[in-house]
């Protein structure tokens, strides 16, 4: 069993990264940490412009949970379990698909920095879904920043999360990876997948297996 967990969920845009966080928070008595999206004050002119405005959107979350991971680790460090809906290794994912390349060396080299003594999760849950599927649950939810999401961006990050797991899963094999195919799941609506997916998780971290 893992003794301490600290539980990073991942996944595209719109796959239930926030809704499962916090059930797994209130379920299993976890602290809970959520990105900062909706202040981001870059993420509107993001969705319309990403060339334009890529640095500074990819500077702000990574600044942002720079700041919560400092929190996260002594919180761990404590004995506290720790479930967030994101983690800082997904910000170099986003932006080697929208920044210049010239911008991306000078976000690495800032990414290096900040992150390299930080801590990362004991377990890795990793939501999956269609792109039909996303933009449908984008569309029903109905924010504001995201109406000018392009479908090219939403199908390319979706292909890079499925390049990224797999090598993610190789260079940490310290980490329980637990993959779930949401598109016949619906956390918000129907309790009882929330339900089955929260025992099916709750039994992986208490057995401590990699799949």
């Amino acid at each position: 069993m893992i003794s301490t967990p600290y539980i990073a969920v991942e996944g595209p845009i719109g796959v239930g990264k926030t809704t499962l966080t916090r059930a797994i928070a209130q379920s299993f008595h976890y602290t809970c940490y959520e990105e900062v999206v909706e202040e981001n004050p870059f993420l509107k002119a993001f969705y319309e412009d990403i060339e334009k405005a890529s640095f500074q959107t990819e500077m702000f979350f990574l600044t942002h949970r720079f700041g919560q991971l400092e929190e996260i680790e002594q919180k761990h460090q404590a004995g506290l379990p720790i479930v967030s809906d994101y983690h800082i290794f997904k910000n170099k994912l986003f932006a080697s698909q929208t920044l210049k390349p010239a911008h991306y060396k000078k976000f690495s080299a800032i990414y290096e920095i900040l992150t390299s003594d930080l801590p990362k999760p004991n377990v890795l849950i990793y939501l999956e879904a269609s792109l039909e599927e996303l933009l449908k649950r984008i569309k029903r939810r109905n924010r504001e920043q995201e109406e000018h999401l392009s479908v090219d961006y939403l199908k390319q990050l979706v292909a890079s999360y499925e390049e990224w797991i797999p090598s993610f899963a190789t260079k940490h094999p310290d980490v329980l990876l637990i993959t779930i195919d949401t598109d016949h799941l619906n956390f918000a609506d129907h309790p009882e997948d929330l339900q089955h997916t929260l025992t099916m998780i709750k039994e992986r971290i208490q057995q401590g297996v990699l799949e």
